[in-house]
């Protein structure tokens, strides 16, 4: 049996190619949205909800897991650190499937940060509407931020009823959420940054293949100050750039096939 963490659309994607070639696969979502991407994709075996360390544990050790294809979200630092530590403790084969990384243009509108914090304190520096695009996990710290400097915030979530329900929690009001799904033609996105005035976007860097790109070139083409927040780096054992190169390697390596 495979384990895949499938957080993104390539997760999706192996988990499906696996499945589809009679490989016995199981994937976990935390949302009954993510559940759904994941069925719609053709997986049928999926497990809904947040993955404690006890959790995974019982999963690896419970369901005979030979190898771990380990597709969060590269900012989902915490899983990612606990799959590494539980499949090396267990044995168990651990594979990294991360999107690979964009150029981010060397540009005076353009900054690099390398945390959370970091990230928001720059952006906020800017003056203006900050407009998030970071998604709704770390959401509550910019709201914060962005509260204590008596700035206004926009944020571009996930269209997940939860969400929403999560960021009027934080105090968003309607008119402060944008609940749609990604990635975003550069052309939309500046659509949607000059219709909310943004004076500054914050962005993670997830990616072409979610809308890096396509976000700072419609920021650099309105003229707005973007701020990247780099993805965390890891020493993975394999690291793989594609579902069709991590089934590949499940089937030469672990499978015997």
């Amino acid at each position: 049996m495979i384990l895949v963490l499938a957080g993104t659309s390539e997760g999706r994607m192996t988990a499906a190619r696996l499945g589809a070639a009679g490989i016995p696969a199981v994937a976990t979502a935390v949302t009954e949205y993510g559940a759904d991407l994941l069925r719609d994709a053709g997986v049928e075996d999926v497990l809904v909800g947040p993955l404690e360390r006890e959790r995974l544990s019982s999963l690896l050790t419970g369901n005979n897991i030979r190898a771990l294809v380990d597709a969060t979200h590269p900012y989902a630092v915490n899983i990612t650190e606990m799959a590494l530590e539980l499949c090396k403790e267990k044995g168990v084969h651990y594979i990294r499937l991360e999107r690979p990384a964009s150029q981010i243009p060397d540009h005076p509108l353009v900054t690099k940060a390398y945390g959370l914090d970091d990230a928001v304190d720059k952006a906020l520096s800017v003056g203006g509407v900050l407009f998030s695009t970071i998604g709704s996990r770390n959401l509550l710290r910019i709201v914060n931020k962005a509260q204590k400097r008596e700035t206004k915030l926009i944020a571009r979530v996930l269209p997940d009823p939860k969400v929403i329900t999560e960021c009027s929690r934080m105090g968003l009001r309607p008119n402060q959420i944008i609940a749609a799904q990604g990635p975003f033609s550069k052309r939309l996105n500046m659509e949607f940054f000059r219709f909310y005035g943004a004076g500054a976007v914050i962005t993670k860097e997830s990616g072409d293949s979610g809308g890096v790109d396509t976000k700072v070139a419609a920021a650099l083409e309105l003229g707005i100050h973007v701020v990247v927040w780099m993805r965390p780096r890891f020493d993975y054992p394999l690291l793989v750039s594609s579902p069709e190169e991590a089934v590949e390697k499940v089937v030469q390596k672990f499978l015997n096939y």
